[in-house]
């Protein structure tokens, strides 16, 4: 994926033996040398294979049309990358990367005149369209995973809106909530994440094909057509920014890596929970220990955990690469597009595998209710109760406090809590609150039910919120439709198109 300059040249004359295999750019000149391997990022660009067959036909077929180049030497080519395309990656004669390497191919099989193919651009412009037209294919993989995993997370939620549960905030025991309204937080996040990654996608569907080296070229390319053979929103203005802009990539990757820490929170609550005895996972999403049998250890949750430092960590290099680089193209940015690949593949995946292991989980509903009362965690159900009564809310705290310190490690009884509120407030505390709904709200179903606000634990409450998160999700569904059936249709004009030639 490197810089070339001479974006306008037709290559009509046969200026060395195309079969030397040294490459139609850099011919006998910069071809040598410990450097070479160095440079090239042919292996790597095997996945962008493609990407550059389906710009390479758009920007012929664009040619043809424009009468830059005839149209039997535009037949000959695309003729040319059929066959290219046919033997496959791994065929490609030797080059600094599969661009050169694909029009060495062209040109091996029809002579010079393939080299027209290049007229009225460069690598430059040709890499970064490759990029894009890759990396979008990928998004639309990486949120389809967040759809799927959201939507498993609904349907648990619902399964789940009356398995009660101990909520913890910095790992203590705070207050009862349910396993469909824990649920319902990460679909929260993974509802943001996926917006995110939509977002991301739009500003990468915009094509740089036009832009040549940098600063455009004399011929009378029509950019608009290449961008609509090839599925893309939009051209990029300015052809400076065209080849130099990779602000798209730290978009993706900055969306990934939150998603990822997403996931990573997803799975240490779940490693968690396992430790405590309140979930079970699957045996596909757990192993045994290689010397202790009777363990189950939550590995694959741990990998999904690990991840988010690779990602973050991919950002952290992405950024580090772009960091003050001059305007226009530069050969670093041929390291920056493999943070984004790897952190793509790793976040699609730990998306699958997350939302396997909640699919096929086991929750211990008598565990987590026996457990949701720990810590005294009703403790500010019967604080709100008092604060409904006309007492202060600081006020109704201490009283509580007071409580939990003469109940040691216990849940304070009904008598301890009301010799509470008479050393605090003086009298009573059935004076505000009757006898019964304090008994109530010490029991965490109870204590539950009462939280019923927007948002809530109560089974009401996240009844509500699964049926919002499910018509955001079919939203988003069909967001993702119909940039994907963009996709499809601009597949289908460009080979439609092709088909006229060959």
């Amino acid at each position: 994926m490197s810089e070339e300059n001479p974006a306008n040249a037709v290559n009509d004359t046969n200026e060395t033996d195309p079969s030397d295999n040294i490459g139609v750019v850099r011919r006998e000149r910069f071809s040598g040398g410990p450097a070479r391997g160095f440079l090239s990022s042919l292996a790597a660009d095997e996945r962008i294979f493609a990407a550059d067959i389906a710009v390479d036909r758009a920007h012929v077929i664009m040619l043809i049309e424009q009468d830059i180049i005839d149209a039997a030497t535009g037949e000959s080519i695309l003729t040319a990358l059929d066959s290219v395309e046919t033997a496959g990656h791994d065929e490609l004669p030797d080059g600094e990367d599969v661009h050169e390497a694909i029009e060495t191919a062209v040109i091996d099989r029809v002579g010079p005149a393939g080299g027209k193919m290049h007229t009225a651009r460069s690598r430059n412009d040709e890499v970064a369209t490759c990029i894009r037209y890759r990396l979008r294919s990928d998004l639309l993989q990486a949120i389809d995973a967040t759809l799927e995993l959201k939507k498993i997370l609904l349907e648990a939620g619902k399964v789940h809106t009356e398995t009660i549960m101990p909520g913890y905030t910095h790992l203590q025991p705070a207050q009862p909530i349910t396993v469909g309204h824990w649920l319902c937080s990460y679909a929260a996040g993974i509802e943001r994440d996926t917006a995110r990654l939509l977002d991301a996608y739009d500003r990468v569907n915009t094509s740089p094909l036009g832009a040549a080296a940098f600063a455009g070229t004399p011929f009378e390319i029509d950019r608009e057509r290449t961008a609509t053979l090839l599925g893309f929103d939009d051209v990029l203005e300015n052809t400076i920014d065209a080849v130099a802009a990779r602000d798209s990539l730290i978009e993706t990757l900055s969306a990934l890596a939150a998603h990822a820490i997403t996931l990573s929170g997803m799975a240490e609550d779940l490693i968690i929970f396992a430790n405590k005895g309140y979930v079970k996972l699957a045996d596909q999403y757990a192993s045994t220990s290689s010397i202790m049998p009777q363990k189950v250890n939550p590995d694959t949750l741990e990998l999904v955990r690990a991840v988010a430092g690779d990602v973050t960590g991919e950002l952290t290099g992405l950024l580090t690469t772009l960091k003050g680089l001059p305007r226009a193209y530069n050969r670093d940015l041929q390291r920056a597009t493999p943070h984004v690949w790897g952190a793509i593949d790793d976040t699609t995946e730990t998306t699958a595998i997350i939302g396997g292991a909640i699919k096929t989980a086991q929750w211990a509903d008598e565990a987590l209710e026996s457990a949701a009362g720990d810590g005294f965690s009703t403790a500010t159900g019967i604080a709100d109760a008092l604060a409904m009564a006309g007492i202060p809310f600081r006020t109704a705290h201490e009283v509580l406090a007071v409580a939990t310190d003469r109940a040691g490690n216990e849940t304070p009884t009904v008598e301890t809590l009301n010799h509470a509120a008479e050393d605090i407030l003086g009298e009573s505390l059935f004076t505000y609150v009757d006898q019964d709904t304090i008994i109530d709200i010490l029991d965490p179903v109870m204590n539950v039910s009462t939280r019923d606000s927007r948002g809530g634990p109560a089974t009401a409450a996240v009844t509500a919120t699964i049926e919002m998160y499910e018509n955001n999700h079919t939203t988003q569904t069909t967001a993702h439709e119909t940039r994907r059936n963009k996709i499809t249709s601009a597949n289908a004009l460009l080979d439609q198109e092709v088909q006229e030639y060959v």
